[in-house]
C-alpha cells in the first residue's frame, strides 16, 4: 500500500513536532472507533514515521476527551456489513499491528478516554503507555462476536501475566487507569491536561538517546513474542469465518441495539 499523502487524511491527523512523530486518530464523534480508510491511514503514518530520519519516536493518541480508540467500528459494520473501503480491499488490522511492533522507533500511547477493544491492543502493542486519570481500559470481544487471539491476548498476558489477561477477556469489565497502572498496563498516570506534556516529555528524552541502539532494543524485546505474529494469522484466518455466522451477528446487532447480546443458542 503506497503511503497516503498528509493532505489527504481524513481520519487521522499527522504532526511533527521535534522530532516527534504524532499521530493522531481523529474520529471524536465514533468515539476514535477504526473504520478501514482509519487503518489504512495509520499504516501509512507509521510508515512515513519510520522512513523519516528526522523522526525518533512516535506518540499515537486519540482526537478528544472521551476515547483512545474503541476498536472497529460496529456501527460502520451494522450499516455497510463491513469497516468500509480500503486501499487493498482488506481490513488491514493485523497489518498494523505488526507495524507498531516493527516500526524501529520507540511508541508511546497517549492514553486519554476510552481503550476498549481492538483499541485496547493498540496501546498494549505500544512500547510505552501513559494515561490520563480519566482512562478506561477494557476489552468487549466476546460481548460483541469479536476476539483477538494473537497480540491482544497472547502478547497482553507477556504484560499483565496469565490470570490478569484471561480476566480482561472472560469478564469483558472496564478497569481504571490506577488499576491498569497497578497492573502494569500503564507506565504512568496523569492529569487529562498534561497527558500531552507527559507523553511529549518522554518522546523527547528517546530523541535524545541512540537511534541505532533503540532499534536494537526494541526488535531485541520484540524477539522473544514475534512467535505470537503465527498465532495472529490463525486467528484472523478464523474471525473472518467467524464474523459471518449468526452468533458473530448477534453480538454486533445487540452493541447497535443497545441490548445484551443472547448467546444461548449457540451454547
Amino acid at each position: 500500500m503506497a503511503m497516503i499523502s498528509i493532505d489527504e487524511l481524513t481520519d487521522t491527523t499527522y504532526v511533527i513536532d521535534r522530532g516527534v512523530a504524532v499521530i493522531t486518530i481523529n474520529r471524536p464523534d465514533r468515539y476514535n472507533a477504526l473504520r478501514g480508510r482509519t487503518v489504512d491511514e495509520l499504516l501509512s503514518s507509521f510508515k512515513r514515521a519510520w522512513t523519516d530520519a528526522s523522526v525518533g519516536a512516535v506518540i499515537l493518541t486519540g482526537a478528544g476527551q472521551k476515547a483512545f480508540c474503541t476498536g472497529g467500528d460496529q456501527k460502520e459494520r451494522a450499516e455497510t456489513g463491513g469497516y468500509g473501503q480500503t486501499e487493498t480491499g482488506m481490513f488491514e488490522i493485523e497489518a498494523l499491528h505488526k507495524m507498531i511492533r516493527a516500526v524501529p522507533k520507540p511508541v508511546i500511547a497517549a492514553v486519554n478516554g476510552f481503550a476498549i477493544g481492538g483499541g485496547h491492543v493498540l496501546h498494549v502493542l505500544a512500547d510505552l503507555s501513559i494515561a490520563s486519570t480519566n482512562a478506561k481500559f477494557g476489552q468487549v470481544g466476546p460481548r460483541v462476536g469479536s476476539f483477538d487471539a494473537g497480540f491482544g491476548s497472547a502478547y497482553l498476558a507477556r504484560v499483565v501475566g496469565e490470570k490478569r489477561a484471561r480476566e480482561i477477556w472472560f469478564l469483558c469489565e472496564q478497569y481504571d487507569a490506577v488499576t491498569a497502572e497497578r497492573w502494569g498496563l500503564v507506565n504512568k498516570i496523569v492529569e487529562p491536561d498534561q497527558l500531552m506534556n507527559a507523553s511529549m516529555e518522554w518522546a523527547l528524552k528517546i530523541c535524545a538517546l541512540s537511534p541505532t541502539a533503540l532499534k536494537a532494543l526494541k526488535h531485541s524485546f520484540n524477539a522473544d513474542s514475534d512467535h505470537i505474529a503465527g498465532i495472529a494469522a490463525l486467528s484472523f484466518d478464523v474471525l473472518d469465518l467467524y464474523t459471518k455466522t449468526p452468533e458473530a451477528q448477534e453480538g454486533g446487532k445487540a452493541f447497535t441495539e443497545k441490548r445484551l447480546p443472547d448467546f444461548n443458542p449457540f451454547r
